[in-house]
């Protein structure tokens, strides 16, 4: 049997996870500390908070904090009840037995009722991956995994210097998973298939400006993500008879397969080398400083004029403006503008805004960030605000 401390120590100390991002801001770890003298006061518990819970696979860190908090958003305090047992908030697993104790008027969660270490069974087997790959994430894998490698947010000159699908080993029009390219980079920036030089690519295609609702200004270009490529071979010069005795030189583009697509691929497609892998759990928390962002576009479809539970928006806040992963943010509507029928001069007036639920930043860029509505009362628009939860 391996105690949990040990599992967790193995868990940080494997290779896979070298590249992850376990960390804990300093805020949210004295926060904690805090909580943890005494617990958090009975009035926090959310209703019906179960008195022991058994974590499950399919469960989240969101959705166990929304179990026992009345405010999801406050996992830190959650953690900090738990804080002498689970170290690391990023890596609760399933299997483990979680005990509500109450005493005082305050709450404490534990991973066992002695206060000895919880220990952990472990099946003999040959492992292959990381412990920390089955850690709780922090919202359904399924919802944000899509949007983790698609929506990419480049500057005006990004993707036009990037390099561009020229041609098919068969002279196709529209090319689908299985098909070979050729590709050819910038001239300052030529595909070379060399030790450090990426070899996994995405297709995008047609950038399309995000403007700040408030101030018309470009904040970015969203490219469309069309498809998966892997290098082959890179681009190269090779020597030919002219046909009068001499050598001319000629320039080969690079090979690539295409391994995926979302939609037909054709010449004129942009290639940018894949992201790296990305880590699903981060704290939720509130922000720490006063954030008042506005929706810049419902992602998917262009046709697309209303958000609902489970859609992404983009936002007009990045990580300039300090907004990280996990950043928990109240939506609020826009405020409609009506005409008061009940004055003869039918004046217009504009409705208060009022809570529309809340959303869960996951991706960052510069000046724009994607959020994820966690619920939602009523369809999110574009302008629509949203600021720091109560």
């Amino acid at each position: 049997m391996l105690g949990t401390a040990a599992i967790l120590c193995a868990a940080l100390a494997a290779p896979a996870v070298q590249a992850q991002d376990l960390s804990v801001s300093a805020s949210q770890r004295a926060t904690a500390q805090q909580v943890a003298q005494q617990g958090v006061p009975l009035a926090e518990l959310a209703p019906g908070a179960p008195d022991t819970y058994v974590v499950k696979r399919g469960d989240t860190l969101w959705g166990i904090s929304g179990m026992y908090l009345k405010r999801p958003w406050r996992w830190p305090e959650l953690w900090g009840m738990n804080l002498q047992e689970i170290r690391n908030p990023h890596l609760i697993f399933p299997g483990q037995t979680l005990y509500l104790e109450k005493n005082g008027g305050h709450a404490r969660l534990r991973t066992s009722t002695s206060g000895e270490p919880e220990t952990v069974r472990v099946s003999p087997r040959t492992r292959t991956d990381s412990l920390a790959d089955s850690a709780l994430p922090t919202l359904k894998p399924h919802l944000i995994e899509p949007f983790l490698v698609e929506p990419v947010v480049v500057d005006a000159q990004t993707l036009q210097q990037a390099p561009r699908i020229v041609a098919t080993m068969e002279d196709r029009v529209l090319m689908s998973p299985g098909d070979r390219i050729y590709a050819r980079g910038d001239v300052a920036n030529p595909l070379r298939a060399e030790p450090g030089e990426p070899r996994q690519f995405r297709v995008f295609r047609n950038a399309v400006a995000l403007k700040d609702p408030l101030t018309g200004e470009i904040l970015g270009y969203e490219a469309q993500h069309l498809g998966k490529a892997v290098l082959m071979r890179g681009e190269t010069f090779e020597d030919s008879a002219n046909g009068k005795g001499g050598v001319t030189s000629e320039y080969v583009p690079a090979s690539l397969d295409l391994t995926s697509s979302k939609e037909e691929i054709r010449a004129g497609d942009r290639l940018l080398p894949a992201p790296p892998r990305v880590f699903l759990s981060y704290t939720p928390h509130a922000p720490r400083q006063d954030v008042d962002a506005r929706v810049v576009s419902i992602y998917g479809s262009s046709a697309v004029a209303n958000a609902a539970q489970n859609n992404v928006v983009a936002i007009n806040l990045g990580t300039q403006d300090g907004i990280e992963t996990g950043l928990v943010l109240k939506l609020m509507t826009k405020g409609a503008q009506i005409k008061d029928r009940t004055d003869e001069s039918k004046i217009m007036i504009k409705l208060p805004s009022e809570n529309n639920g809340m959303a869960m930043v996951f991706r960052t860029f510069d000046r724009v960030s994607y959020a994820l509505i966690l619920d939602v009362r009523t369809p999110v628009r574009v302008g629509d605000r949203l600021t720091n939860p109560d």
